[in-house]
């Protein structure tokens, strides 16, 4: 089913009719960097999608065969496997990945499953290894992957030890993760990111720990879930405590080639549909209240004057967490707005000198209405001081509420994350039920979205 219709150029072009956050950056005392300046204004088109792409087992099904077999995903950040012996696992649908980290202090990856009678090799995470040896018969290897013997190699004549190395993947890393593809052909990592590593620079990943790590199981399809944290538009109803202090209406919404995407969505202004029901005082009171009760923080009068003493506020705290005066050469925006990358088809990290969310949805094991959505926070730490311990990994079940992370993700951040866990599994019971067959987008709002879906179809239908 299509929903074909001729457009006008201004129809095709509309946006908010607020001030956009380009008239926003405008007002900033520090340079802006081009990586902020960049609008990409994309147009992709009217067509509905059809409701298979997301409740259809044989989709899913070819997106096993063509999608996770071909593309570079985010694995484990690199602080997890950082020193000789230490091997993490990271399983997609019915594959599972061994990466280790040699005594030559290389990274390597391969397929976590033994050469002999298939039994899977390691579980989770580990430190100080020594070799890669099956639990089962003792087949053993090195952790660079070569066959190192078995037990009664008398019977085993006619495996040689030149052939049974265990079967590699490409590996690399960007940013302190580290990336998978399974795909030996593949184009490189830095290649593949595309505009991304470059608009990174000013932000670099690697100079954070992980603050927070939560993993929760989702009862909705992995690009349902994917889609909900690639437009902001949804946030006006489902998320009606964030109108105070977040420009829902106009954010900025980018895409650049086939695997990177962008949103941009500015903090302490007020939504500008919201503007007749909020002053300013009430969208500062809004955002240091986030947690609870707000600690009253006077504004000066004049629009806008929110953002500025919250930007002041946040100067002060990611200037010691950095270790750099920030207030030198950073924007405003580079200290609170949340400025959201995709990198397909599900590695979603935030930019800027703040406090960083990263998320990641990929399918429950082999169930394609189910996924696992992970939320990690990222904190910078001074140059030239030690780097701070990872946090422990907490995991919630499909019934257990993210409030049930509180202690670690905050009651606000909870919040949000349980109003958006409320949609999720309605949305796919949704889709199933539908009469319609499709769903319907925004031109401009929920562009990511077409973008994401025009990228995947190249890899279905190569």
């Amino acid at each position: 089913m299509s929903n074909k219709i001729n457009l006008t150029e201004e129809e095709i072009a509309a946006r908010s009719p607020a001030y956009s956050y380009q008239d926003l950056l405008d007002q900033e005392t520090n340079e802006v960097p081009e990586a902020l300046r960049s609008d990409t204004a994309t147009y992709l088109g009217s067509e509905d999608l059809d409701i298979e792409r997301w409740t259809s087992r044989a989709f899913h099904e070819l997106e096993v065969e063509k999608l996770w077999s071909k593309t570079w995903q985010m694995a484990c950040r690199e602080s997890q496997v950082s020193k000789p012996g230490d091997y993490f696992v990271y399983d997609i649908v019915n594959q599972s990945v061994l990466i280790t980290r040699t005594e030559a202090g290389e990274l390597k990856a391969h397929i976590n499953s033994c050469l002999h009678r298939g039994r899977a090799l390691k579980r989770g995470q580990g430190k100080n290894a020594k070799e890669l040896r099956c639990p089962y018969h003792g087949f053993t290897w090195e952790l660079s992957g070569e066959f190192r013997g078995m037990p009664c190699e008398w019977d085993f004549a006619h495996v040689k030890e030149e052939n049974f190395s265990l079967p590699g993947l490409r590996v690399e890393t960007w940013g302190g993760w580290v990336f998978v593809n399974f795909d030996q052909d593949c184009m490189p990592l830095e290649e593949y990111m595309g505009i991304l590593p470059e608009h990174f620079q000013r932000w670099p990943a690697e100079r954070r720990y992980v603050a927070m790590h939560v993993e929760k199981v989702i009862n909705c399809n992995w690009k349902a879930a994917v889609e909900a944290f690639i437009e902001s538009y949804h946030a006006i109803h489902t998320h009606p405590q964030l109108m105070p202090y977040q420009g829902i209406d106009n954010s900025q919404y980018d895409v650049w080639g086939d695997n990177v995407s962008r949103t941009i969505t500015t903090y302490a202004t007020i939504n500008p549909s919201h503007e007749d029901q909020y002053s300013e005082q009430d969208s500062l009171d809004s955002m240091l209240g986030v947690e609870g009760e707000p600690e009253k923080d006077n504004v000066v009068e004049g629009r806008f004057s929110a953002r500025h003493r919250f930007a002041e506020l946040n100067y002060e705290a990611y200037s010691e967490m950095n270790g750099v005066d920030l207030k030198s050469f950073a924007t405003e925006a580079e200290v609170m707005d949340s400025i959201l990358y995709l990198l397909f088809p599900n590695f979603a990290p935030w930019a800027g000198y703040h406090t960083a969310l990263t998320y990641r949805h990929r399918p429950n094991g082999d169930d394609h209405e189910s996924c696992i959505m992970d939320i990690f926070l990222l904190n910078p730490f001074p140059e030239g001081t030690e780097r701070p311990a990872d946090a422990a990994t907490v995991r919630l079940g499909a019934n257990e509420p993210f409030a049930k992370a509180v202690d670690v993700m905050g009651e606000g951040l909870a919040n949000i994350f349980d109003q958006d866990g409320a949609n999720l599994p309605q949305v796919q019971r949704g889709m199933k039920a539908s009469g319609k067959g499709t769903i319907t987008l925004a031109n401009y709002q929920e562009v990511r979205i077409r973008h994401f879906h025009k990228t995947l179809d190249k890899y279905l239908n190569a």
